[in-house]
């Protein structure tokens, strides 16, 4: 019989995997909604469906292995992660879901959560002052006008899944609608500046590299508190305040 394994487990939803199937429970059934859409809508290869009864999605196991983690050295070669950032492309230039993702939040509003999470840092005590101070001033790039496309949302490497120098699978698509290109392309590259040439010669034009390096400092300031409050360290070796610390 197959083990049953927890692959993610926080108060918003659960992730198990049982053999070559996941099930995933979330207590907001409006992100499966967004999930099944975007995987039905996605150019790109995405994992099988094999059942849904909410708040439980089922799907199948995409082949191969994750492009890495965040914290951790990726063994995927650079053609690898230069084919993802084709894949990318790809998903950019296809036609956007009708609503708005979680790369396509307004700048009012990023503005303001910013804002409200560079406050509660600093007066917490959780990251120094000058630290927050820095990365919020790196941050500002990415607050600017920018053409919606079709984006994944959460486009961590652990979502992208290759065999060998092909992409076999991004998973993971319930944060998916219209919004930034280089917000995929920096969630991606988090914590990875040196595959980032890599991603952009496969994504095959040019792309701000300011921009990137804002959101990099903008998506690391927004998680601190989200990582501590659902039983994560976003001080472990190479994640979210290491990303902060090399914007200094």
């Amino acid at each position: 019989m197959d083990e049953v394994e927890v692959v993610v487990a926080h108060r918003e939803r659960v992730t198990l995997r049982v053999g070559d199937v996941f099930l995933k429970v979330d207590a907001d059934r409006a992100r499966i909604d967004v999930e099944v859409e975007a995987m039905a809508l996605a150019p790109v290869p995405t994992p099988e469906i094999l059942w849904r009864k909410p708040p439980v999605l089922a799907i199948a196991a995409v082949p191969g292995t994750a492009l890495g983690r965040l914290g951790e050295s990726s063994t995927a070669s650079p053609a690898a992660w230069a084919a993802a950032g084709a894949a990318i492309r790809q998903l950019h230039d296809a036609p956007s879901p009708p609503r708005p993702g979680r790369a396509g939040r307004s700048v009012d509003a990023l503005t303001a959560e910013l804002d409200g999470e560079c406050e509660w840092l600093v007066t917490h005590g959780v990251l120094p002052a000058d630290l927050v101070t820095r990365n919020r001033q790196v941050a500002e790039a990415a607050l600017r006008p920018f053409p919606s496309v079709f984006t994944h949302g959460d486009l961590q490497i652990a979502h992208v899944f290759a065999v060998g120098d092909e992409i076999t699978g991004i998973i993971d698509w319930s944060e998916a609608g219209r919004g930034d290109a280089l917000y995929d392309l920096a969630t991606l590259t988090l914590g990875h500046p040196e595959h980032l040439g890599d991603v952009v010669d496969g994504y095959g034009t040019d792309v701000d590299l300011d921009v990137m390096r804002a959101w990099w400092s903008l998506r690391s300031l927004l998680g601190v508190r989200w990582l501590i409050e659902h039983g994560f360290d976003p001080s472990a070796p190479g994640c979210e305040v290491d990303v902060l610390n090399s914007q200094m």
